[in-house]
């Protein structure tokens, strides 16, 4: 069974939207044990998409299309979809009663386009949308099909996770089960070095590497008829990789690692203060991505000029005068104070030179210096980062969190 993916939408084609629905079920899809060999992106107009259809059911056995089920003139997805099988549109009653019932209870009269939003080409098979308006459907015609889901992401997953995955299912008989570990410290080609035997040696399953902007993902994906006998196969494979790699593991799947450090403070009943120059807040904006991360985190401190550093953090005048205020013994005084004047158990501090300018031979564009005390002691680290501004930035970031973690993990060990 191949499967092709249209995306179907102007704006895609513009680059007002970034395409996450091809992303999500070509992930789907492969879990599925379904092949996707093309995507393609089309504007919304008839004729260009008809032609789309043409080719893609030229080549393949499905096609999933997203977008354009909406109630204006251009949502044309399920007219075109129609047209090509040659099929009359019909009301679906439920469809429609739903429809009006949802303008009833927001209290506001139904124009006359969105009963479009009822009609399907006849014989569809009708795909609920509990989080919109615009229900999808699928065609099944001559061993072809179509399958047609609403843009909107927040309303295509729900829909493809509760309608369409349970219909696919009868079309393959064994799936692709992942997992995926999430690596930070080392880079791509190292983590490869480390597993050469095991990459050497993989048959089912299999593990592939994804370099991702300071982090490694590995993903260790098994064919197998359910999620158990999956679950079996990866097993010794990723036992064997987490005693390779080590702590250089800081989760699996979803978890970011804001979310392994905000774990590690919250099991340890630590409380952290930040102090930022460099990253301007960077930090805290990704610790904060964690609910309930008030627990943990008392304050972060953007201390970019010298005054700031002196005047909030103590850090000394000499200290900076003599050292400067990108070194090891600013940062040092800089997580210290920060410790010290929130009262938390932990301060960290990032300083560092971001560029484009600023730099000199001995203190080069990319330097970023980054220290943590806790426990009644103090340690610290540099960094000689690459990239752009931003790209220093975010890499100093996840440089702090990393070593925090890893400290945090230590503690853990003790």
């Amino acid at each position: 069974m191949t499967v092709e993916l249209i995306s179907v939408g102007t704006e895609l084609l513009l680059g007002d939207i970034v395409n996450t629905n091809a992303q999500f079920i070509s992930r789907e899809l492969a879990a599925l044990g379904l092949d996707v060999y093309f995507q393609t992106t089309v504007g919304d107009n008839a004729r260009r998409l008809l032609s789309a259809y043409t080719i893609a059911f030229g080549r393949s056995d499905m096609v999933v299309a997203t977008g354009g089920l909406g109630p204006t003139e251009d949502d044309l997805t399920k007219e075109t979809g129609a047209e090509y099988f040659g099929k009359k549109q019909f009301l679906h009653e439920e469809s429609y009663q739903k429809l009006a019932g949802f303008f009833k209870g927001m209290a506001v009269p139904m124009a006359d386009n969105n009963l479009k939003q009822a009609y399907f080409p006849e014989g569809s098979i009708i795909l609920k949308n509990d989080k919109g308006t615009a229900p999808g459907c699928i065609i099944e015609e001559n061993g072809k099909t179509l399958i047609m889901l609403p843009g909107p992401p927040n309303e295509l997953i729900p829909m493809f996770i509760n309608e369409v995955i349970p219909y696919l299912k009868k079309f393959s008989e064994t799936g692709f089960y992942s997992k995926t570990l999430r690596i930070c410290g080392v880079g791509e080609s190292m983590v490869e070095q480390m597993l050469q035997t095991i990459i050497h040696s993989q048959t089912n399953p299999t593990i592939a590497t994804y370099a991702k902007v300071s982090e490694v993902h590995l993903r260790v994906t098994a064919a197998a008829k359910s999620q158990e006998e999956a679950d079996a196969l990866s097993a010794p494979v990723l036992a064997e990789v987490r005693d390779i790699l080590g702590d250089n593991i800081y989760g699996e799947d979803d978890t970011e690692l804001e979310e392994a450090v905000y774990n590690l403070l919250k099991s340890q009943n630590k409380t952290l203060s930040l102090a930022e120059s460099c990253t301007g807040g960077m930090i805290a904006a990704r610790l904060v991505n964690c609910p309930g991360v008030s627990d943990v985190l008392l304050e972060g401190v953007v201390c970019y000029g010298n005054a700031s550093k002196i005047q909030r953090l103590n850090v000394k005048r000499e200290t900076i005068g003599r050292f400067g205020a990108v070194s090891a013994e600013t940062a040092v005084e800089m997580a210290s104070g920060a410790r010290a004047s929130s009262g938390a158990d932990i301060g960290v501090a990032v300083t560092g030179i971001a560029g484009p300018g600023g730099g000199t031979e001995g203190k080069p564009v990319g330097l970023v210096y980054i220290a943590v005390c806790m426990d009644g002691r103090i340690k610290h680290k540099s960094l000689t980062l690459r990239g752009d501004r931003d790209r220093i930035r975010l890499r100093a970031t996840v440089g702090a969190l990393d070593f925090l973690r890893r400290e945090l993990s230590w503690q853990n060990e003790r």
